[in-house]
């Protein structure tokens, strides 16, 4: 590690008094002068505690009162712990300090100056659920087709435009799409001065007009304010930017007023939300700042995770630079862990954090990181077939999300039309013009006749009995379309048919709800091998699903045993759709940690920012992945896939791993996987290699083995002799006595790594063996039939020589 740094640059902190215990980073940026100021404070580097001392330090050398100072935060969390914090320090009362979120001061400020701003003295906010609403009625009353204009997206619209300083009359008119966002968004706006509300955006908004249009009161609050000072200046927006202007203009800096701006740019990671990485760089010109101090003492990583961290970050070109160090030394190094598919992850991710726990690490210290929420399902499965409790932080549970629920929903009325719940979750989602009158309707005739909502629809008249006829239609023509096909295609064909795919398409934030939809096609592939059924079952007409009708014409031993078994002819193993119904249940029931439960921690990068823990899990470093795949069109995104990745590294304390996965089930088929980019970006000398790297049937292998098949050119050229096994995540499932076929102790001369032939299937390569005579079972890749598990005992593998 380098053991340069700015503490020859900076004086030492006294020994005593509020400034005692600050290094000379610190302490030189507690106590900079009365002008514009940039602190670039690093991961870990205690930039909370130099904002409050700041204010502290200020007030106890009288150059400003309580009053005097404005301090800005992004979250309601950040701005309490300001204030506790204060509390302790001074011997003052800091509650009428303008301490608070842009929203909260923004809100303060507009209570004061209601009559100025044009609003009703008690107005009230709308939420993001009464904004949508209030907008929906607004297209309902211009006569609008709602299909096209959909309140939600309208609604993202309006705030963009707001976000960006626009009124409707200034929103870019091109064509008829526009033309009609735009009136609506001045409709909107009516209807919300006729009420007395305003929506979250409209009060960052209203408070910077005011500000710029009224010089009597801008004057004011730039003599009152003195000391501005502004948190996580990396995630201001262009409109946040120009409101922090009208309180304290460029042309005074210098001339008594003081910004003090604390942020880093290498921890920019919310462009989708409009943050302006670049707001650093311009306040930095802008203001004519003199010197930008380094806060890049880290308290909380070990030097060997910081390294890792100052190598990445050093490939961006656009930043203000700093580098992060520590004295606790270089601590452990980084494994890495290279797994032969997502569910070898799952399973290494979850053996090495119970071994962390077993030696003492709690499992709340314990995070896995993830890059996008899809990913967290094949963890979660592994978690509950293991009984580890766990907790999904910042967002759902696999299938506890909405747009999978919704998926499912459609499912279990293909399963089971009766099912009244699936019913009224799907009715009108998306939307087909079925609205709560029409509900309600229909209720009251299944209560009347004691039948099912699915059964009463033809007793509700108009045009909602209509629209219901239509969605009964639909249900039955799915469950039609889906006979004689198995779990993949089901799923895959109710995903398009219900319309819950070009729904997503068409949503904002619809990628990643589209990406959970194609996790839930992996799930069923996942499912049928994790309990050892076939990938090939079939859905069979309603009416022949009797207790015994997919054990018919086997052997009694056989249908009397569990309803998962081996098919007859492939040796490939079944299940019907009802079971993976089933499983989604309980899955989505267990597990989910208790309040105050010690649960191991999954979450994205994204809402892992600002957190800490003893160890930390990233998982699928996989070109395409991390970083994704979107972000190598946009020019500014591989930098920021990069600054998430610093994020990533920099929320580990004592322990770090890395890892990635050969192949990883996508859309519900294999891809083959080249890793991430970001490990010829790390230290060498940091890293520990946890698995072989270059033998047998690894990355390069991988790739090479997807080009042969997509040119047709078979396995026999591309075998490699070396050999990569490893124990997969799922113990096999039994096999039925009276299928059993002696497998002998050398699995028939099959070896991984080596090709094989089926009857069915084909050629395909051998990825793992495990178990021994009536409990044998291979992985297999036949190219474009998949990877399959076969149990030995009825599959016909004969090796390739």
């Amino acid at each position: 590690m380098s053991s340069h740094s700015q503490d020859d640059l900076f004086a030492a902190p006294p020994s005593s008094g509020l400034l005692k215990n600050l290094n000379p980073e610190q302490y030189a940026a507690v106590t900079a002068p009365a002008e514009a100021t940039l602190i670039l404070a690093g991961a870990g580097s205690g930039k909370t505690r130099v904002l409050t001392t700041r204010i502290a330090w200020l007030m106890q050398t009288g150059q400003v009162s309580p009053g005097g100072v404005m301090a800005v935060t992004f979250t309601n969390k950040a701005s309490k712990e300001m204030v506790t914090r204060l509390t302790t320090m001074l011997p003052v009362n800091v509650r009428g300090m303008w301490i608070g979120t842009f929203h909260g001061l923004c809100n303060r400020f507009l209570r004061a100056h209601w009559k100025l701003a044009g609003l009703p003295q008690g107005f009230q906010i709308l939420d993001s659920t009464d904004t949508v609403s209030a907008i929906k009625r607004v297209i309902k009353g211009m006569k609008l087709d709602e299909e096209r204009y959909i309140a939600k997206q309208v609604s993202w619209f309006i705030a963009g435009a707001k976000e960006d300083g626009l009124r409707p009359g200034d929103v870019e008119q091109h064509d008829e799409q526009t033309r009609t966002l735009a009136l609506i968004y001045q409709a909107y706006e009516d209807q919300c001065q006729r009420e007395g509300v305003v929506d979250f955006a409209e009060l960052m908004l209203r408070s910077f007009e005011l500000m710029r249009d009224n010089q009597a009161v801008r004057e004011h609050y730039q003599r009152r304010f003195q000391h501005l000072l502004v948190d996580e200046f990396q995630d201001t927006n262009k409109l946040q930017y120009a409101w922090l202007k009208m309180f304290a203009p460029p042309a005074n800096s210098g001339r008594g007023q003081a910004v003090f701006a604390v942020g880093d740019d290498d921890q920019s990671i919310y462009a989708f939300r409009g943050a302006r990485v670049g707001n650093m760089s311009d306040f930095e010109r802008e203001y004519r700042v003199k010197q930008v101090i380094k806060l890049e003492q880290n308290y909380r990583s070990f030097g060997n995770i910081l390294d890792s961290a100052n190598a990445l970050i050093g490939h961006n070109s656009r930043r203000l630079g700093k580098n992060l160090r520590t004295e606790a030394g270089p601590g452990e190094l980084v494994r890495v862990f290279e797994a032969t598919s997502d569910f070898a992850e799952a399973q290494w991710l979850i053996e090495e954090a119970q071994a962390l726990h077993r030696g003492g690490i709690d499992r709340k210290e314990i995070a896995i990181l993830y890059r996008s929420n899809a990913q967290s399902r094949v963890i979660e499965s592994g978690l509950f077939n293991a009984g580890i409790p766990y907790r999904v932080y910042g967002g759902l549970r696999f299938f506890e999300r909405a747009e999978v629920k919704h998926a499912l929903s459609y499912l279990r009325l293909i399963e089971n039309a009766n099912d009244d719940t699936s019913f009224l979750r799907v009715v009108n989602f998306p939307t087909r013009g079925i609205g709560a009158r029409t509900i309600e309707l229909l209720q009251d005739a299944a209560r009347a006749s004691g039948r099912s909502l699915y059964q009463s629809v033809g007793a509700v008249a108009g045009k909602g009995g209509g629209n219901l006829a239509a969605f009964v239609n639909l249900v039955d023509s799915m469950r039609n379309l889906t006979q004689g096909h198995n779990l993949r295609e089901i799923i895959e064909q109710v995903i398009e048919s219900s319309g819950l795919a070009d729904f997503y398409r068409t949503e904002k934030e619809g990628a990643e709800r589209l990406e959970n939809l194609a996790e839930l096609v992996n799930a069923a592939e996942a499912f049928v091998t994790q309990e050892g059924f076939g990938k090939d079952a079939v859905a069979l007409p309603v009416d022949e699903l009797s207790p015994g009708a997919i054990t018919e014409g086997l052997p009694a031993a056989v249908a009397n045993a569990a309803p998962a078994v081996p098919d007859a002819e492939t040796g490939e193993i079944m299940s019907p759709l009802a079971a993976f119904l089933t499983h989604a249940s309980l899955e989505a029931g267990d597990n989910q940690a208790q309040a105050g439960q010690d649960a191991i921690q999954l979450m994205t990068v994204h809402s892992a920012k600002g957190l800490e823990f003893d160890a930390v899990f990233i998982t699928g470093l996989e070109e395409g992945l991390f970083p994704h795949e979107n972000s190598l069109s946009d020019g500014d995104g591989l930098e920021e896939e990069r600054r998430l990745m610093y994020v990533a590294i920099t929320r580990a304390r004592q322990r770090l791993y890395l890892c990635f996965s050969q192949t990883r089930m996508l859309h519900g088929q294999t891809r083959y996987n080249i890793k991430s980019r970001f490990f010829d970006e790390l230290p060498e000398a940091c890293l520990k290699w946890l698995s072989p790297r270059n033998q047998g049937f690894g990355s390069g292998f991988a790739r090479d083995y997807q080009d042969a098949w997509q040119r047709g050119s078979g396995l026999k050229s591309m075998v490699g002799a070396g050999k990569y096994a490893e124990r997969p995540a799922y113990a096999a499932a039994p096999v039925p006595a009276a299928m059993v076929k002696k497998v002998d102790e050398e699995h028939g001369g099959l070896r991984v790594g080596k090709p094989v032939f089926h009857n069915k299937f084909g050629e395909g390569v051998l990825l793992t063996l495990e178990g021994s005579g009536a409990d044998a079972r291979a992985q297999v890749n036949f190219g474009r039939h998949g990877t399959k598990w076969l149990a030995l005992s009825v599959a016909k593998l004969t090796p390739i020589e």
